[in-house]
């Protein structure tokens, strides 16, 4: 099978044959169909993840369908369609499973980060890692959500809005034009947040009520104006936005962090100390990523993308770092 794998931290994406995987008692294979392409690749791919052993396949938005069953799969079947996340599974032994927080295992893989993702024809999975993949969803569509569209669609779950209240998604990309089109279908108040006009008309069309051009209005200032922020969903990976976002919340909100900046967050104490909080959030277990799906098909929240075969997967990871993938690309593998 071909694959796309990194031979050494920050080495480059190349196309290699590799035998066939064989599943484990546990496993499935998957034949790989669509492999969303995420920012956290990143962690793989320079090696920003601590004891990572190479060479190494990354991509954590896997959707395809079972061509082979480990011994001690039940519940699945071959050729059935399914997806695999961030989220490579759980132990169900160490503490954290033992308090069913099942994303937080102690030994779970990774997808495409300590074990080979899905920039592949085919990889091998954990059973409980998968989701399956409703008919009314394409293998290109459910990709990006099974990463993308989990973590935003969690983060709004959790983030203590109701609604009506006012939530603000900082970063109409990848993440966060899923991020909007969720929260607008929840009932919330939805105020995007990005850099220049022409943001501002994508965030209108995919149903912002209000936009706040960053070059040219105080965000803080704005939302401070509008009431305040019940929440506000930070999906680009920039401190200093979050950090000045930070000042247009309620005196009970919360900055939910999904984007995964470099430098730190500088925070006011005093922002913390009158009732301001910041969580981070990321993806979903299984069925969470199940439950995404189907909201997804029952209110129409679709991720906007741009196609690619696998082996222009270099070019996929770079146009996407530099910020002009619209908005998510999925590498195609033709089976």
């Amino acid at each position: 099978m071909r694959a796309i794998e990194v031979a050494f931290p920050g080495g480059p994406l190349e196309l290699v044959e590799r035998e066939m995987p064989e599943p484990e008692a546990s496993e499935v294979r998957i034949r790989v169909q669509a492999c969303g392409v995420c920012h956290s690749d990143a962690e793989t791919k320079e090696g920003y993840f601590p004891g990572l052993v190479y060479p190494l396949t990354p991509g954590h938005e896997v959707a395809g369908v079972i061509d082979a069953l480990g011994e001690d799969v039940v519940g699945w079947r071959l050729g059935q369609r399914v997806g695999v996340g961030w989220f490579g599974g759980q132990c169900g032994r160490c503490d954290r499973c033992r308090r069913a927080d099942f994303m937080n295992c102690r030994n779970g893989p990774i997808t495409g980060v300590t074990r080979h993702g899905g920039y592949a024809e085919a990889m091998i999975a954990h059973a409980t890692a998968l989701a399956s993949i409703p008919d009314d969803l394409s293998a290109v569509e459910a990709a990006p959500i099974l990463c993308a569209g989990v973590s935003t669609y969690n983060g709004l779950k959790r983030c203590g809005a109701q609604p009506g209240d006012l939530v603000a998604i900082q970063g109409i990309g990848g993440l966060g034009h899923l991020a909007l089109q969720f929260a607008v279908r929840m009932g919330f108040e939805v105020v995007a947040i990005d850099k220049g006009p022409d943001r501002g008309v994508i965030a209108r069309r995919l149903g912002a009520h209000r936009y706040i051009d960053s070059t040219t209005q105080d965000v803080g200032e704005v939302l401070t104006a509008l009431g305040g922020a019940k929440a506000i969903l930070a999906t680009a990976p920039s401190a200093k936005a979050m950090g000045d976002a930070i000042e247009g919340l309620t005196l009970d909100g919360t900055l939910l962090v999904l984007g995964l900046p470099s430098e730190p967050i500088a925070v006011p104490p005093l922002r913390l100390v009158t009732g301001r909080s910041i969580k981070g959030a990321a993806g979903g277990v299984a069925m969470e990523a199940e439950d995404a799906m189907a909201f997804s098909i029952l209110t129409g929240v679709r991720p906007v993308i741009e196609t690619m075969p696998l082996e222009r997967a270099a070019e996929a990871y770079a146009r996407m770092m530099a910020g002009h993938a619209q908005f998510r690309i999925v590498l195609t593998t033709g089976f």
